[in-house]
C-alpha cells in the first residue's frame, strides 16, 4: 500500500488512521481513497461525527459493502473522514473533531456534511472519497471545494453498513479531482443500465434566477459548452410553486424521517451537539405531522413531474449552489439563510431521487462554484460519461487547485 500523506487540512477524524490495503490487480489498483465516518469498517468504531455516538456504539464487525467493493477493486483505504454530526448540516462545521480546511478557499466553509471527504480530495490526500448525500451533502462540498461529485440515483449504491439520516433520501456518493476517476469509481459501485442517449439539455430557469449574479456569470461558459455537446438549452421551470416550496416540503418530510431514524438514540443518549445540530433535531422532534404528510404528498407529485420531464433522456443544467462557499465568520442566522436558499435547489434531485453530477467549472473571485447536470434515475453511468466529455471540452478534466 502506498505511503499515507500527512493530513494538511484536517480532513481525517482524530486518532490513528483506519487503513486497509486493496486487492492487487483490480480496476482501481493504484488509487487511494477515504470514507466518510458513517461507513463501517470492520475493526474500527464509526463515530458519525459525534463523540457520544462513538462511545455508545461498539467496534464495527463488518465493512460496509460499498467500502468492501472498492477494496476488492484494488483501491487502498487511507482513512475515515470528518462529517457534520449525524450528517445533519451543510457547512461542514464540527466542534468536536474540528472543521476541515477548504483547500480551495481556506477562509470559507468546506461544505457538509461530507466535509472531510471533499477536503481530502481537494487537497490531493486521496484520489477519491466516499460521502453520503441526503439533502446536498456531497454536491455542496464538491461545489465549495472545487472538485467533481456525484449524488447517484436513490437506491443505486448499497448503503448497508452506513449510518442513516433519512433512508428514503440517503444516497452513497463520491468525490474526485478527475472526471475520469469519478466515472471509474462508478464502474465499480453502480449497477449496469439500459442504453439510450442523453438530451435535450434543459436550462432550469428557477435555479439560475435563484443563483447570485456572480455565480450565474461564472458558469455561463460551462452552460455554453454543454450546449455544444447537446444542442441549445431549452428553458424550463421545474417548480412553479417556487424553490422555497421545494425546500419547505423537503425539510418537513425529511425531518420527520430523521427523527424516526435517530430520535430514539438522541432521547436515550442525550448527546452533546454543536451549534445548529441540536436545533435541527429539536425541530425534527417537534415537526407537525400534518406538515410532514403534506411534504410527502408534495414529494410524490414532484417526483412524477420530474420523471415525466426526464423520461426521454433530457438533462437539467443549473448552478449546484446559488453561492460560493460562505466565509467562516458568517453568523448562524446567515448560515441558515444560505442553507434554505441552497436546499431549494438541491431538493430538485433529492425529492425525486434523481442522479446529479456537479462539475467544478466556474470561479467567483477565485472561489469555486459548480455546475450540476441532472438526469432520470438509472442514467448514472451515462451522466458520468457526459460530465467527463463536458469537463474535457472545458479543459478541466482535472479540477484546478
Amino acid at each position: 500500500m502506498a505511503e499515507t500523506p500527512a493530513d494538511s487540512v484536517g480532513a481525517f477524524i482524530p486518532g490513528p488512521r483506519v487503513e486497509r490495503p486493496g486487492s492487487p490487480g483490480g480496476p482501481l489498483a493504484g488509487l487511494a481513497f477515504a470514507v466518510k465516518d458513517l461507513f463501517d469498517v470492520a475493526g474500527a468504531v464509526t463515530t458519525y461525527g459525534n463523540p457520544d455516538w462513538g462511545r455508545s456504539h461498539g467496534v464495527a464487525v463488518a465493512t460496509a459493502p460499498a467500502v468492501a467493493a472498492l477494496l476488492q477493486a484494488g483501491a487502498d483505504l487511507k482513512g475515515k473522514t470528518k462529517t457534520v454530526e449525524l450528517a445533519y448540516g451543510l457547512t461542514g462545521e464540527n466542534v468536536w473533531h474540528g472543521t476541515p480546511l477548504n483547500p480551495a478557499a481556506p477562509d470559507r466553509f468546506p461544505g457538509g456534511s461530507s466535509c472531510g471527504s471533499a477536503a481530502a480530495v481537494a487537497a490531493g490526500l486521496v484520489d477519491f472519497a466516499l460521502g453520503t448525500d441526503t439533502g446536498g451533502s456531497v454536491r455542496i462540498p464538491a461545489s465549495y471545494c472545487g472538485v467533481f461529485g456525484i449524488r447517484p440515483s436513490w437506491g443505486a449504491v448499497n448503503l448497508a453498513g452506513a449510518c442513516a439520516l433519512g433512508p428514503s433520501y440517503d444516497t452513497c456518493g463520491w468525490f474526485a479531482r478527475e472526471a475520469a476517476v469519478l466515472a471509474r469509481v462508478g464502474e465499480v459501485l453502480l449497477p449496469g443500465e439500459a442504453g439510450g442517449t442523453l438530451g435535450p439539455l434543459l436550462k432550469v430557469d428557477d435555479a439560475w434566477i435563484n443563483a447570485e449574479p456572480g455565480t450565474a456569470r461564472a458558469l455561463a461558459p460551462a452552460l455554453a459548452a454543454a450546449e455544444d455537446l447537446l444542442g441549445r438549452a431549452l428553458p424550463v421551470e421545474v417548480a412553479p410553486e417556487g424553490l422555497a416550496a421545494l425546500y419547505e416540503n423537503f425539510r418537513c418530510a425529511q425531518a420527520e424521517e430523521a427523527w424516526a431514524t435517530l430520535g430514539r438514540w438522541v432521547e436515550q443518549a442525550n448527546p452533546s451537539f454543536g451549534p445548529g445540530v441540536k436545533e435541527r433535531f429539536a425541530a425534527a422532534k417537534a415537526m407537525d405531522p400534518a406538515k410532514a404528510a403534506a411534504g410527502r404528498a408534495f414529494r410524490r407529485m414532484f417526483t412524477a413531474r420530474m420523471r415525466a420531464l426526464l423520461a426521454g433522456g433530457a438533462v437539467l443544467a443549473y448552478p449546484t449552489s446559488p453561492t460560493e462557499a460562505p466565509r467562516l465568520a458568517i453568523s448562524l442566522e446567515a448560515q441558515n439563510a444560505v442553507r434554505e436558499r441552497t436546499m431549494g435547489v438541491t431538493a430538485i434531485a433529492g425529492l425525486a431521487g434523481l442522479v446529479e453530477v456537479t462539475l467544478p467549472l466556474g470561479r467567483v473571485e477565485g472561489v469555486p462554484v459548480g455546475l450540476s447536470l441532472v438526469a432520470a434515475p438509472g442514467r448514472d453511468r451515462q451522466l458520468l460519461a457526459l460530465a467527463a466529455r463536458l469537463a474535457q471540452a472545458m479543459g478541466q478534466a482535472t479540477s484546478q487547485p
